[in-house]
Formats: structure tokens, C-alpha cells, sequence
């Protein structure tokens, strides 16, 4: 383009600008709002990359040898490189005691401690302490603060978090000192030994460095002792790690990496999710500010200006308008990281204890390059909606591409029923974003084909007004389908994040409460004392662990962490029943077995007599013979195993509780259900990502309808001078706000009901479920959002001032 051209272009970009501030304001806001949510998803997105395991017991070692707490599995997919996948481990993987010896050998090694952690309990198993040998304490260190240290059984330590002082009684226990740290016991280390239950294992071992002794130096020794010696892995095939800096963390705090990796993959997908509803946002909402000027634009084609002249004016004019607002969105993203930030690390239980989540000053800077790229998608959106301008769009397109949309959305849906687990929640997913893409095409075509069946009834029972409006409709099909899209897009989005949790949260509490038929439940003793019981016909463990599944998903490696449940199968009777379909859960009184659920037998098409392998939580694998499958595994897990094959991979392998039958208790038992990982975290960030999100297509409505409402004023300024009366322009602007509401919420219903039932189906056998208050909510934000685009925007032209 010659020099010339630039000078048009800007001089054509100022001009427009200065001339239409009112239809660009519609756009800043969307654009501020959505630098905003992505300048804040950035900054937990860094946090969360740059977080790890808080360093405590660990601190005052530079080296620390543990169990590798994460599973890899590496697949080759035909065609293609090595896939490698990746899962955390949630039980202490525990490494040879050999190793201390080992250790203590290394040249530069003052000297190397092992570490052993449980939990010791009160008489009556009312409370529960963390446990550790005295000479682990060094490794912080925790010196003394009064007392001594403990030099025969029955004599403990107590952190002084715990609160206790000299001569007091804890867990059975007399307490001889206090030292500094948290709440916890320091035995002998015989008896920790005892205690721990694991002969010939350590959980971990600190090694002290001699004074100059250079942390990689002492790192890189112990590496090659340890692989001289031949103690590269652990009983369970875990390979043994030499930790060094924020890496000691992890064999501290197990639930920590995990809890790491589920965010970053939670806030991931979240930010991909902004940025499509940014594009199309954004898309309705520039092209309805350039539809407006249609006009404008083919008058500059016909005094000389050329195409390129005119796409490049409007460029210019969405880069001024983005640019300032992104910037004014990325300063707003900070405050808004911080509070969503103290909110996660204010609620007990969402991020497990340990998780460090930093945010160094320079980290900040992400917002920047949020904002660049929310400027790119408003350029982008521009560049698509000012194609070929002065020339008649392809309707034929866009409308054979709106149907093809809707085809490829339902057959996702469709998809979704044959699934399960994960594999139906992405179809439905891909499906709800497939159709609501179809729709923002179709936009214009839906509202015509929705006004022409309320053609008639506007105009034989509104009066003057409804006939207003189906003249108005079916003059301007394409302002009214503009409007629709927000509207279908806010709905479909709301019903489908809400509706999925819900129906899920329902489906397994049913599940629970007809799988728990036990009359008592207790807590803090085994099913072995509640047996002695007088009345106690049966009585079963419950204990709760995970284990972590390998399979193969499109030729792709997949590693799952799932729930596990081990229990008594002779006491099963009464007091746990999983709904089977197949098999004999007495089979679980054997070793080497599991029952599974039934969508997961599905799925890796087992039955009864068939094996699975799995991988206990400490890594360790194990081929298991099915003996039943059962069907409420919404509520219990998909795997139920035998206690006595569980509890040697636990890290604390006491019953969560214990369920009893032949008695019934004055109050109704808590059903027994399982926690999917992550879940807590996940329902915490998903439910203020969909506030948010759901603020944003609000918003996006309210300025399409102002955008549109701007455009219309010289429309009802000329109704006004023919006799138009403000009260029927009031009632014309009320029947479009209702036609607009029930058009979109009906839609936007449809868009999300079509891939939610196909994945409640897949999921519960049965259809979605919306809590009555959450629909209210939903048709109230929609209705009073519609009204106030509708009227606010010319509210002074139709009262004539």
C-alpha cells in the first residue's frame, strides 16, 4: 500500500472512531472484561507452573532420598513418537532400609537419617497424631524447647503445636519434652519402627552434608552410591530419587504434586474455554458494529476508496479500541488474581496442606501478554467481519456451514452415549461448543423462522405494537439474529456447566443411600472390635486409597488416579451393598481379587473371571481376577478390593470407618460414597469460573443490545413523528424483550439439553437434572439483561425527549 493509502487508512480510522464512539463502547467493554479474566487466568496459570511442596521436615537436609511418588507410562502410538503420560502417587512409596547404610558410607555425608511417619492414635481412637522417630526431628531441625528427648517406649516428644506440656498424658503416652514444629509425637526410633509396620522399609532418608560440602556435589555422590549398590528402584518398581531444593517437598506433603497438576490442567482448560467465548463475543459484537455502518462504508467505496482501504480503516479503529481496553483489563486482572487467590487458600480442604503457590513480582508481566492476546483475537475478529466489504455476503455460506455445524454437534452428542467417564464428558463438550457455533451462524435464520411462528399472534392480539414488532422483525432479521446469539450463548453455557455437576452430585447421592444399608457406623476402631458388639450380625472396613489405571484411549497413553474402596467381604452382608450384576462379591475374601464397576468393566471389557491390571497408591502393580461387577459405581468407585490386599499400600491403612449391621443407631447413617480426586478443588474454581465466564456472555448481551439499540434511535425517532404514542413504543420494545428472552432461553435450552442428556445418559442412565433455584437464576439474569439492552440504550427516544 503506498504512503497515500496509510494516510487514508488513518485519517478513515480517526474519523470513524471520533464518529462512532457509542458502537465502540460496547466493544471496549467485552474486550476490558475479557483482558481481565484472561490476565488473572495467566497469573494462576504461572503460580500454579512455578508451585511446589512446601519444605518443612526436610529443611535443614540438601539431599533427600525417596520413593519416586509419580507413575510414567510410554506408549508408541502407530505412526507416530513415544507418547509419555504422567500421574502423581498419593501413598508414601517407601524405599529400601538398606539404603541408610549406603548413605552413611558416601564421602561428605555427616550423616544420613531415616525417617519413618504414622499415626498414633488415642486409646479410645477419638484423635489421631502424626508419629516420628526423635532422630528424625534433626532433619528440620526441632530442638528441644523444654524436657529431654525420649529413651524408652511409652515416653514421647511433642511438637509444640500439639499444645501439651511436660508430664501430660498423650495417646497413652508420657510426654518428656517439648520441642519447636507442629503438632506431632516423636518416639524411639524402635519403636517408630514398630509403629510404622513396614520392616525393611523407610519412608525417606535426610542426608546432612559435612561443613563445604557443595549441595550438587553431595547430590551427584549419593546418586552414584545408590546406583553402585544396585538400589535404583523400591519394592514396588518405583525408582529411587535423590531430592534436592523445593523437590524435598514432595516426599513431605504426597497430596501435594498431585493437587499441583489437576489445577494447572483445570486452569488450562478454563482459559481455552474464555478464549472461544472471547471470539464469539467478540465476533457478534464487531460485526454488529459493522453492519450498522454498511451504508457509511459503501458510500467511501463510491467517492474512491478501495477495499483494503476500508478493511484496513476498521483494523485500525479495533486495534485503538482494543488496545486501551485490554491494558485497562490487564490492570484490573491483578486485583482480581489476588482475591480469587485468597479465596483458594482461605477455604480448608480445596488445596491440600503443603502446596506452595508463589507469585514473584515479575510474574506480573503475564498480563501483558494476555492483553496482546486478547488485541490478536479482536484484530483476528475484525479481519473476518470486514471481509470484502460493499459486497453482498454469501448467505448460502454461512448457512450451509451453520447447518453442517449443527450435524457435526449432534453426531458429538451422539458420540457422548457411547462413551463413558471422561471420553462422554469431552463429546459432550465438543458438541455444546459445536452447536452453539452452528447457532451464532444461523442467528439470522432462527430468529426468522421464531418470528414467523409469532408473526401472526403479534399481529392480530398486540395492537399497534405487535404489529410494530413483526414488521420491525421481518424487516431487520439479521439485527434480531445479532441479538439472539449472545442470548443463546449465555444459556447454553449456563445450563451445561451447572446441569453436568448437578447431575452428576444427584445421581451418585442416590447411588450412596441405596448402597449403605448398614444400621451404624463408627469411626476411630476396626470392624474386629465392632464385631464383639452385643446385636452386631456383620460389620466391614472401609478403607479409602486410590489406585492409578494405564490404558490405551485413540491409540494414546492414559493414566487415570481412581478411588478405591477395600472392605470385608464376609461383612458385606447388611452393611455395603454395590448393586451387582455379575459375579459374587464373596469372592473378594480371596487375595489377588476386585470387583469392579460396571462402566468400567464396559469399557475395558472385563467380566467376572477376567483380570485387570491396576497400580496400588504406592505405585506398586498388580494383576487382580475380576469376581463381580456391580453398578453403583457413581457413589463407591469404580474398584472395590479386599482390606488385607489394600492396606500394605496405604500410607495409614486404620479404617476411614467401620459399617455395622443388626443394629440401628437413633440417627441415619451418612451414606458411604467415594471423593473423585480433585473434586474439592475442582468444584471451587469451576463454580467462579462460571460466575465469570457467566458475567462475561452476560455482559456480551447487554452490549450487543445497547450496540443494536444505538443503531435503531433515528428508527424510533421517525415512529415517534408519525403518531407513535411512548406507550406503544414501550409495549413494541416490551414484546421484542420477551421474544428475544424466550427465543434464546428456548435455543439456548435446546444447545445444551441435546449433548447433556447424551452425557447423563452415558454417565447415570437417566436424564440431566437443573436445580429449580439455579434455572430461576438462569431466567432472571437472562430476562432483566435483555430488558435493560433493550430499553435503556433509547429510552429517551420513545418517551419522545
Amino acid at each position: 500500500m503506498s504512503p497515500g493509502g496509510n494516510s487514508a487508512v488513518r485519517l478513515l480510522a480517526a474519523r470513524s472512531l471520533r464518529a462512532h464512539r457509542t458502537a465502540w463502547a460496547a466493544v471496549f467493554a467485552a474486550v476490558a472484561v475479557t483482558s481481565a479474566l484472561l490476565g488473572a487466568l495467566a497469573l494462576a496459570l504461572g503460580s500454579v507452573g512455578l508451585g511446589h511442596a512446601r519444605v518443612e521436615r526436610y529443611a535443614a537436609a540438601p539431599v533427600v532420598v525417596a520413593g519416586d511418588q509419580e507413575v510414567r507410562w510410554t506408549v508408541e502410538p502407530w505412526g507416530s513418537e513415544p507418547r509419555t503420560e504422567t500421574v502423581g502417587l498419593t501413598e508414601r512409596v517407601r524405599i529400601p532400609e538398606a539404603a541408610v547404610d549406603v548413605l552413611r558410607t558416601v564421602p561428605g555425608v555427616k550423616e544420613a537419617v531415616p525417617d519413618r511417619t504414622f499415626r498414633v492414635r488415642e486409646p479410645d481412637g477419638t484423635r489421631a497424631y502424626p508419629g516420628r522417630s526423635w532422630e528424625a526431628a534433626r532433619l528440620a531441625p526441632y530442638r528441644l524447647t523444654d524436657g529431654r528427648e525420649p529413651r524408652r517406649a511409652g515416653e514421647t516428644v511433642v511438637g509444640a503445636g500439639l499444645g501439651a506440656a511436660v508430664g501430660d498424658t498423650v495417646a497413652g503416652r508420657t510426654v518428656v519434652g517439648v520441642a519447636e514444629g507442629p503438632a506431632a509425637l516423636y518416639v524411639t526410633a524402635g519403636e517408630a519402627r514398630r509403629l510404622a509396620g513396614h520392616p525393611g522399609t523407610v519412608d525417606a532418608v535426610g542426608v546432612l552434608a559435612e561443613p563445604g560440602v557443595p549441595v550438587d556435589t553431595l547430590h551427584a555422590r549419593v546418586r552414584a552410591a545408590l546406583d553402585t549398590a544396585g538400589l535404583k528402584d523400591t519394592a514396588a518398581g518405583q525408582p529411587l530419587r535423590a531430592l534436592t531444593g523445593n523437590g524435598r517437598g514432595g516426599a513431605e506433603h504426597l497430596g501435594a504434586p498431585p493437587a499441583r497438576a489437576e489445577l494447572l490442567q483445570l486452569l488450562a482448560a478454563v482459559a481455552a474455554n474464555v478464549v472461544l467465548v472471547a471470539v464469539l463475543v467478540l465476533a457478534s459484537l464487531v460485526a454488529q458494529a459493522l453492519q450498522q455502518r454498511a451504508a457509511e462504508r459503501e458510500l467511501l467505496l463510491a467517492v474512491g476508496a478501495t477495499p483494503r482501504q476500508v478493511r484496513g480503516a476498521a483494523g485500525r479503529e479495533m486495534v485503538r479500541v482494543a488496545g486501551a481496553a485490554a491494558l485497562l483489563g490487564a490492570l484490573a486482572s491483578v486485583p482480581v488474581f489476588l482475591v480469587l487467590w485468597s479465596a483458594l487458600r482461605a477455604r480448608t480442604g480445596v488445596v491440600p496442606d503443603g502446596l506452595e503457590l508463589p507469585a514473584p513480582p515479575w510474574l506480573f508481566a503475564a498480563v501483558l501478554v494476555a492483553a496482546a492476546l486478547v488485541v490478536g483475537i479482536a484484530r483476528l475478529v475484525v479481519l473476518f467481519a470486514a471481509r470484502r466489504p460493499g459486497r453482498p455476503g454469501k448467505g448460502g455460506v454461512r448457512r450451509g456451514a451453520g447447518l453442517v455445524l449443527l450435524v457435526l454437534g449432534a453426531g458429538s452428542a451422539g458420540t457422548a452415549t457411547l462413551q463413558g467417564g471422561d471420553a462422554a464428558a469431552a463429546a459432550a463438550g465438543a458438541a455444546t461448543v459445536t452447536l452453539v457455533a452452528g447457532c451464532a451462524l444461523l442467528g439470522p435464520w432462527i430468529a426468522g423462522a421464531a418470528m414467523a411462528v409469532l408473526d401472526r399472534p403479534f399481529r392480530r392480539f398486540g395492537g399497534a405494537p405487535g404489529r410494530l414488532t413483526a414488521a420491525g422483525a421481518a424487516a431487520h432479521s439479521r439485527r434480531l439474529g445479532a441479538a439472539l446469539v449472545p442470548v443463546v450463548l449465555v444459556t447454553a453455557f449456563a445450563v451445561v456447566q451447572l446441569s453436568a455437576g448437578a447431575t452428576m452430585e444427584r445421581a451418585a447421592a442416590a447411588q450412596a443411600r441405596a448402597a449403605t444399608t448398614a444400621g451404624l457406623a463408627h469411626s476411630g476402631t476396626t470392624a474386629e472390635r465392632v464385631r464383639r458388639l452385643p446385636g452386631v450380625d456383620s460389620a466391614t472396613d472401609v478403607l479409602r486409597s486410590s489406585v492409578v489405571l494405564a490404558r490405551t484411549e485413540a491409540g494414546s497413553p492414559r493414566l487415570d488416579r481412581l478411588p478405591v474402596l477395600g472392605v470385608d467381604a464376609e461383612g458385606l452382608a447388611g452393611t455395603l451393598d454395590p448393586g451387582v450384576v455379575a459375579g459374587d462379591l464373596a469372592g473378594l475374601a480371596g487375595a489377588g481379587t476386585v470387583a469392579v464397576g460396571a462402566a468400567m468393566a464396559d469399557s475395558l471389557e472385563v467380566r467376572p473371571g477376567s483380570t485387570v491390571e491396576l497400580r496400588f497408591g504406592d505405585g506398586a502393580p498388580k494383576r487382580l481376577r475380576v469376581v463381580a461387577v456391580y453398578e453403583r459405581s457413581l457413589a463407591l468407585g469404580e474398584f472395590l478390593m479386599p482390606k488385607a490386599e489394600l492396606a500394605p499400600h496405604m500410607s495409614d491403612p486404620y479404617p476411614a470407618r467401620v459399617l455395622a449391621a443388626g443394629v440401628r443407631g437413633t440417627a441415619p447413617v451418612a451414606p458411604e460414597a467415594v471423593t473423585p480426586p480433585g473434586a474439592e478443588l475442582n468444584g471451587f474454581v469451576s463454580g467462579g469460573i462460571v460466575a465469570a465466564i457467566g458475567g462475561l456472555t452476560l455482559l456480551s448481551v447487554l452490549s450487543t443490545l445497547a450496540l443494536i439499540g444505538a443503531g435503531r434511535r433515528d428508527e424510533l425517532g421517525l415512529l415517534r413523528q408519525v403518531g407513535a404514542s411512548a406507550g406503544q413504543l414501550r409495549r413494541m420494545l416490551g414484546l421484542e424483550t420477551g421474544f428475544l428472552t424466550v427465543t434464546g432461553l428456548l435455543v439456548g435450552l435446546v444447545v445444551g439439553a441435546l449433548p447433556l442428556t447424551a452425557f447423563a445418559w452415558a454417565i447415570t442412565g437417566g436424564l440431566p437434572y437443573l436445580p429449580p433455584a439455579q434455572a430461576v437464576t438462569i431466567v432472571g439474569a437472562v430476562l432483566v439483561t435483555v430488558a435493560a439492552g433493550v430499553f435503556l440504550p433509547v429510552a429517551r427516544t420513545a418517551s419522545g425527549r
